[in-house]
């Protein structure tokens, strides 16, 4: 997909499509659906509605687990999490807005198992782009996309979703 192309509902049903499926092959029954404060919640918030999941939608900020604190500090603006009372043995869809180096993710599963050890987490991306750093990887994406050095890629919304491609200086 080019980067000039880029349709937010087209991704979001890719998405769906593609959790669906996972889904289906590996058994998921009753699963709690967890975005990735901001844009992951804005992208969980959708597919919560359209997979008519019956746990309340679970939040995650994972503002006090990265590891990067050395080079940017503390998030200011640090939101709660909010999971279901347990997550022990439960089926998890965890979404985030863009995957990257995967330390976002890491650190999400920290935070997660910190509440218990769910039985299966499946990641699921509205974008994954060129850049992993670590041996992650989403196991739905709408779409893969390959940024040029220099630039990123960000969610914004909620009303309406949008991608916008940034200059990093």
């Amino acid at each position: 997909m080019t980067i000039e192309h880029i349709e937010i509902p087209v991704l979001l049903n890719q998405l769906e499509s593609s959790i669906i499926e996972v889904m289906e092959q590996r058994r998921v029954s009753d699963p709690i659906i967890i975005g990735i404060h901001t844009g992951g919640v804005w992208v969980a918030e959708q597919l919560h509605q359209w997979l008519k999941i019956k746990e309340p939608l679970g939040l995650l900020d994972i503002s006090f687990y990265r590891d990067d604190f050395s080079q940017i500090g503390v998030n200011p603006k640090v939101k709660q999490s909010k999971l279901p009372l347990t997550v022990e043995g439960r089926d998890i869809i965890l979404i985030d807005d863009v995957f990257y180096t995967g330390r976002t993710i890491r650190a999400a599963l920290n935070e997660i198992f910190d509440y218990g050890r769910p039985r299966q987490v499946i990641l699921g991306v509205l974008i994954e782009r060129n850049g992993r750093q670590i041996p992650i990887r989403p196991d739905c994406v709408g779409a893969e996309i390959n940024l040029a050095v220099g630039q990123r890629i960000k969610l914004t919304g909620p009303e309406p979703l949008d991608v916008e491609i940034q200059s990093v200086a």
